[in-house]
């Protein structure tokens, strides 16, 4: 990307870098004022832990996805998500012989996760697309609701589906929603849509978390990707499992940041205001792209616009650098992200609205 970044930094006001998912808004001031309540902090923290971090989470799933009958003791607070997502196939005991399905247009560090502990990664998003001699080793399986790039949303009868091949298969099914609270038309509870669907609802999971992990990260919703901080919850025993192997490992989350978090999942408001943020950006940045006839698709929830131009992705990130505008390659997220180019809504509201602006005054990509 390197020169498709010095390009765009000739444009005479400036480069609009939408290549990254990073948030740029302030960390709200209720969890920072947490954080300092709990900086004199001289004990180890645990694995697992506070109780009391533990029970707000169990009610935050109760309130904001429709999961009822979470326990505190099946939850487990995370050294942010990719940390988890990268070593949950090791944790597991996974290796040379079991096969790990993860998405066709996917972040890479579930890929990543099956290298490091030796296993088979498969590109898929259904099991149906597997063979029978691959279909029998499947040990895990990866669902990632809102997908990152493409803002795809399933709705409960499709996780239900995989959910039910897993079991039948002995395979454990997690999913990454970290997206989960930025759903937009008829994902948007503010505007009276749905909710975005959780692996543990009961809708999904019928009413057993068996075999089944939800991950979740506070770095999207409120702004806290700095602080490393996340969690992951499901079934009962293979969190148990996780605490003691983590507590031996040193993956511990500060507690600090557990006093933080706790603070976070405690204040909806903040969330709801940064979805409003992150709502306007979108609404100005998707017709610009749909007046320069760009299609774009899924994106319905999430931090990103997955778009095509119906060219090569290096044509369409060669045009935009050539106005200035630095975006993410389709084709960094697997061989079905061809042609696609990822736009995210983290820049500031005056970029967007730059970006916008040049996208509008163009009559066609030339790249």
């Amino acid at each position: 990307m390197a020169p498709y970044k010095a390009l765009a930094a000739q444009h005479p006001d400036g480069p609009v870098d939408l290549s990254l998912g990073t948030p740029v808004d302030p960390t709200p001031l209720v969890i920072r004022e947490a954080l300092v309540r709990s900086a004199n902090s001289p004990g180890y923290p645990g694995a697992h832990g506070t109780a009391s971090l533990r029970e707000t989470i169990a009610r935050w799933f109760a309130r904001r996805r429709g999961v009822s009958d979470l326990i505190p003791e099946a939850v487990m607070p995370t050294v942010g998500s990719k940390e988890i997502i990268a070593w949950l196939p090791f944790m597991l005991g996974l290796g040379p012989l079991d096969v790990i399905v993860g998405p066709k247009v996917a972040y890479p560090t579930y890929d990543i996760g099956a290298r490091l502990c030796g296993a088979t990664a498969i590109a898929a998003d259904s099991l149906d697309e597997l063979d029978p001699q691959l279909l029998n080793r499947v040990r895990l399986v990866w669902i990632n609701s809102p997908g990152n790039p493409t803002g795809q949303v399933r709705d409960s009868a499709s996780m239900k589906a995989i959910v039910d091949q897993a079991r039948d298969l002995g395979a454990i099914v997690a999913s990454d929603e970290c997206y989960a609270e930025l759903g937009w038309d008829e994902w948007d509870m503010d505007a009276g849509g749905s909710r975005v669907p959780c692996v543990l609802d009961p809708e999904v999971s019928s009413g057993s978390h068996q075999g089944l992990l939800s991950l979740y990260s506070l770095s999207k919703q409120s702004n806290l990707a700095g602080y490393r901080a996340a969690f992951v919850a499901g079934d009962e025993k293979i969190l148990a499992s996780l605490v003691n192997t983590r507590k031996h490992a040193g993956m511990i989350v500060p507690a600090p940041i557990m006093a933080a978090m706790d603070a976070a999942l405690n204040d909806d408001e903040h969330v709801r205001v940064q979805r409003d943020i992150y709502r306007k950006r979108r609404e100005t940045l998707l017709p610009a792209l749909q007046h320069l006839g760009m299609k774009v698709e899924h994106s319905k929830a999430g931090l990103y616009l997955w778009a095509t131009a119906g060219q090569d992705t290096w044509q369409t990130v060669q045009a935009m650098a050539e106005l200035g505008i630095v975006v993410g390659p389709g084709a960094f997220y697997g061989r079905a992200g061809d042609g696609y180019v990822r736009f995210a809504i983290t820049g500031s509201d005056e970029r967007v609205a730059a970006a916008a602006q040049r996208l509008a005054l163009a009559e066609t990509l030339q790249g």
